[in-house]
């Protein structure tokens, strides 16, 4: 959440944000640590977000066994959650974007973005129907959807794009008819199948899920490595320009094998760092991470329009990426007492509550 922010307030205050890293058309590149270093950070954020929805998932749905949920409770619940998911991306998120940019307050603009919260529902969605597949399963099923990305791009992607703007939504990145899709569902869905099957050993058994946690991300970075040298199948496109910022500079949009080894391999690091314990740094801020987390939707609109505001009223002409810095954090400290107080009266409402989807 906190590196989520920090990107919207590099696009707001700083207007710093580079092209989104595609599969097709100029890549961004960097020649200067910081502005790499404030873009990179971010990349943690989305793999995060897909993963720990799949786990968020399976958990909840355990949650719900003591109450005697039926799994069709279970499955509509997910579904409803999905749907108001794309709802709040087309006519709460999108006026955000367009109205922190220094436009004008629109619930509704040609074309149509469909961003993050849309990837979210629409995985959450189909996910659905899948989380009660075997742990197995789910892991060969997440490869799966990663691999073919990957082969459809590089062997089938003129032949995809004559499905558009289908094959947006659902595959290739662009924009195509009245949609802009930055997160089509299906690559996206392989990391939240993997979260899936992550949240079933963290029922099993907890502290065994977490040390799993530990072996992948390891491993996750280890094979990036020899993959990112090859240059070849796994990254989407070649490394575009030389150097350790070209090496780390990875397809984002749909999310190159590489991109997802590096940020999940360092998502699933601090996952168990946060776990055990033993990273000193965030467990002493361990209380306003869970409070964030906690409250993630009703976090992620608000700090739209928060940094929105911040930029649109005082830097509408933007502002270096390092004087962006301390309004970043100061919009966090803005946002927390907001978010503790959400968190203690949504927590108030009944487990069935739609105020529990923020």
């Amino acid at each position: 959440m906190l590196v989520m922010a920090l990107d919207h307030a590099n696009l707001f205050i700083a207007h710093g944000h580079p092209r989104p890293e595609m599969w097709t058309g100029v890549f961004p590149t960097y020649t200067e640590p910081l502005p790499f270093f404030t873009r990179a950070l971010t990349h943690l954020a989305a793999p995060g977000f897909f993963f720990l929805l799949g786990a968020g998932m399976t958990l909840f749905a355990a949650s719900r066994a003591p109450l005697h949920w039926t799994r069709a409770q279970i499955v509509r619940y997910f579904i409803t959650r999905g749907v108001i998911l794309i709802l709040l991306q087309c006519f709460v998120e999108n006026p955000a974007w367009i109205w922190g940019a220094g436009g004008p307050f629109t619930f509704l603009a040609l074309p149509i973005y469909l961003g993050v919260l849309y990837g979210l529902g629409g995985a959450m969605i189909l996910g659905a129907l899948l989380f009660w597949l075997d742990t197995r399963v789910l892991l060969a099923l997440g490869a799966g959807l990663l691999l073919g990305t990957e082969i459809v791009i590089r062997y089938f992607a003129n032949d995809v794009f004559r499905l558009a703007p289908v094959a947006q939504m659902l595959l290739l990145p662009g924009t195509a008819g009245p949609f802009n899709v930055l997160y089509p569902i299906l690559p996206w869905l392989g990391v939240t199948t993997f979260g899936i099957a992550f949240g079933k050993w963290c029922v099993e058994n907890p502290e065994r899920a977490y040390r799993r946690a530990l072996y992948f991300g390891v491993a996750f970075l280890v094979v990036y490595v020899p993959l990112r040298v090859w240059n070849g199948f796994g990254n989407i496109r070649a490394a575009s320009g030389t150097g350790w910022m070209a090496f780390l500079n990875n397809v984002k949009y749909p999310p190159s094998i590489t991109f997802l080894l590096l940020a999940l391999g360092i998502d699933l690091t601090l996952l168990f760092a946060l776990a055990r314990r033993t990273c000193a740094l965030l467990t002493a801020y361990r209380s306003p991470l869970t409070v964030f987390g906690m409250t993630s939707l009703f976090f992620y609109i608000a700090h739209l329009y928060l940094y929105g505001f911040i930029g649109r009223t005082f830097f509408p002409a933007g502002t270096g990426i390092l004087a962006m810095y301390p309004w970043w954090l100061a919009g966090l400290i803005a946002l927390y007492p907001l978010c503790w107080a959400y968190r203690r009266w949504k927590h108030s409402r009944a487990s069935n509550s739609l105020w529990r989807f923020f």
